[in-house]
Formats: C-alpha cells, sequence, structure tokens
C-alpha cells in the first residue's frame, strides 16, 4: 500500500544531531501511481512548502539546529489521508553553557543559596569546589538541590569560616561549563530589641500629639 519514508525511514524515528549544523529531511511517496501532495508539520504548525517541493518528495531544511529545537517533531504527511506521516523527533545535543561570576554579601548566622542554571544534552553532572578543593559536604551545613537544569547550593547559618570563592562545575561528555560565587561573611548587626523601638514610637507619637494639643489655642484663635 502507499506510505511515505523520511530520510530512508518508513516508520517514526528520533534524528541525533549536534546544534548548529544544518538538518535536511526529505520525505518520499512509496508506492504511489499518482502524483500525491504532502504536507510538513513543525510540532503542530503547517510549514511554508514551495510549490515544486510538494508532489512526491518534499525537503526541508533546519539551519541552524538551535538548543530549542530540541525534542521538537518534525511531521511528513499525506494531504489526502492525514493517517499516512511519518514523524521524526529531534535530539540535539550541546554541552553545558555557564560562565560568570556573583559577589554575595551575607551575615553571619544567615543562611545562603548559591544557585546555578545550565541546560544540556546529554543531562550533566555537577560538582561544588571550594577555593579549588572539592566541597567536602557536611551534614547540617549543607544541603544540595538540583534539578535537569537547576543546581543548588544552601550553606546554614554561614560561619566566617564560610568565607571564598565557591565554583559549580557542570560537565557532561560534550564540555563543561563554570560559574564562581564570592562569598563573603559579614558581622553580625546588632538587633534592637523590640520593646526599645515601641517605646521610642511611642515616645513620638506623644510628642507630636502634645504639640498640636499646645498649638490648639492659636489654631482655634484665627
Amino acid at each position: 500500500g502507499l506510505e511515505l519514508s523520511v530520510n530512508n525511514h518508513a516508520a517514526d524515528f528520533s534524528l541525533s544531531t549536534l546544534s548548529g549544523p544544518p538538518v535536511s529531511l526529505s520525505c518520499l511517496v512509496q508506492n504511489s501511481s499518482q502524483a500525491e501532495e504532502l504536507l510538513w508539520y513543525r510540532g503542530d504548525g503547517k510549514v511554508d512548502l514551495k510549490d515544486g517541493n510538494k508532489v512526491n518528495v518534499s525537503n526541508i531544511c533546519i539551519s541552524p539546529v538551535t538548543e530549542s529545537d530540541n525534542g521538537v517533531t518534525f511531521t511528513c504527511k499525506l494531504a489526502r489521508d492525514k493517517s499516512v506521516q511519518v514523524s521524526v523527533i529531534l535530539d540535539v545535543q550541546f554541552p553545558p553553557r555557564l560562565t560568570g561570576e556573583e559577589s554575595l554579601q551575607i551575615e553571619e548566622d544567615k543562611d545562603v543559596i548559591l544557585s546555578c542554571s545550565a541546560k544540556s544534552n546529554p543531562q550533566a553532572q555537577t560538582a561544588w569546589y571550594k577555593n579549588n578543593i572539592t566541597l567536602t559536604l557536611q551534614q547540617n551545613r549543607y544541603q544540595l538541590y538540583q534539578t535537569s537544569e537547576v543546581f543548588q547550593l544552601s550553606i546554614i547559618k554561614v560561619q566566617k569560616s564560610d568565607n571564598g570563592t565557591y565554583t559549580c562545575v557542570v560537565k557532561s561528555s560534550l564540555g563543561e561549563g563554570r560559574k564562581d560565587f564570592h562569598l563573603i561573611v559579614e558581622d553580625k548587626k546588632p538587633v534592637f530589641p523590640k520593646e526599645a523601638v515601641i517605646a521610642a514610637v511611642v515616645v513620638v507619637t506623644l510628642t507630636v500629639l502634645f504639640g498640636i494639643v499646645a498649638r490648639k489655642d492659636k489654631i482655634f484663635k484665627v
């Protein structure tokens, strides 16, 4: 019977490629005795095809392939019977992209979160360093949180000994990225007791009230 093939695949398939170079997809009608019109879709959106690129064979080129094309489905369909189709899912591979540095000033005894975001395919592994030495993760002091794109290190109740440069290194088979965090731990700010603050507010309020009362006679004598 009538069927389609894309890049010689008669069934749905995944195409691995690197970001950057273009990818060509060629759809071909098999076992047809007449001219058959073809349609291309990117996801749910129809691809505009030129007139000479629609009958029995149809080619599309994705150029350049970018990270945003990862996981996108391209489908070739028969115009008169859309159930006849072949889909290709792009598996776009790219290294983690992570650079830069950040300075953080934090008071002693407060918690701090160091966060780096890096997409990659294949998924990357992460490691944390302090002053270029692998960070020893003490329980109750450090907490790690990570998803496929976000890598976080929490330091609980920072101490002066936590001063230094922390580095998040994200590494995959295609390369690595890194980001530095310069942590400066500051002295605790003195805390005023709430009672003293409330007393000061009361004194100010009463002073203002007495001022208004004292001026009332003058105000009403106009």
